[in-house]
């Protein structure tokens, strides 16, 4: 009788384990329609008799992100880190969690490893570029990001953050291009369109600045910095119509309008 019940309960277990090896599919589908508490569900049942499948401890730490329980999917990724610590992907998703969590530093670290395992990911170039940013090592930050737009150059925003990286360095230039490049993809965007007109700015390319702080004004006539910075550039070609915009933005609340105030009295 015992062996018969032993029998019967390995039986059960292969069963079950084919049936939850057979379901991964379906869990699969499950997530890419956005059913993250579902597929949670099918997951630790189908962990129960895998408890070393990476990819479903990859898709559950995703689907644990995607509704908000970090703490469980960074579980997740250091368990797979402990079963495969050659998984990037694991790296990379601790990394995004603490860059979410304004931990840049040790979220350059994760990434850094990301990367060092898988060299042509644009998401973890991309992201590693945004935290060598947030660290303050900004020509680092524009080699990744560079790379990462070589993996996919029509990613709007991988241009905004290399304008910045550039900004940061003092190539004025450079910012200009790729806030250029930025608003080329994403023109309604009065962001990148403000941060062109500043790069311009600071190239020297005065009138195209002006056409950039226009176009952000006639969209948000209260944008006291376009109006600022307008003023400062009307103000420097001899337009008395700067002056008063500056004083305008001052009165608004611009610190930069009140720091060039004096150009206006001199």
């Amino acid at each position: 009788m015992k062996r018969l019940l032993r029998t019967l309960t390995i039986l059960l277990l292969i069963i079950a384990s084919s049936s939850c090896s057979s379901s991964i599919q379906n869990i699969e589908h499950l997530f890419n329609d956005k059913k993250y508490e579902d597929a949670i569900s099918d997951l630790n049942q189908y962990l129960f008799f895998h408890v070393t499948d990476v990819k479903a401890l990859h898709m559950r730490a995703r689907s644990y992100e995607e509704i908000g329980e970090h703490e469980k999917s960074k579980a997740d990724y250091e368990r797979i880190i402990a079963i495969d610590d050659q998984y990037a992907q694991a790296y990379a998703g601790l990394g995004k969690l603490l860059f979410e969590q304004k931990d840049y530093k040790n979220a350059e670290l994760r990434l850094l490893r990301a990367a060092s395992l898988d060299s042509n990911d644009f998401d973890i170039l991309y992201l590693l570029g945004r935290s060598r940013i947030m660290t303050g090592k900004f020509k680092s930050a524009e080699e990744f990001l560079r790379r990462a737009t070589e993996l996919n150059p029509d990613h709007p925003k991988v241009y905004f953050y290399t304008g910045m990286a550039l900004a940061y360095q003092g190539d004025a230039l450079g910012c200009a291009a790729s806030f250029n490049s930025y608003v080329n993809r994403e023109p309604d965007n009065m962001v990148g369109v403000y941060n062109r007109g500043f790069a311009y700015m600071n190239a020297g390319y005065v009138t195209w600045a002006i056409e950039d702080f226009n176009t952000v004004l006639k969209k948000n006539p209260n944008h006291i910095e376009a109006m600022a910075h307008k003023g400062i550039c009307l103000a420097a070609m001899g337009d008395s119509e700067g002056c008063l915009l500056l004083q305008t933005a001052a009165n608004k609340g611009s610190q930069y309008a009140k720091d060039q105030l004096a150009f206006c009295a001199s």
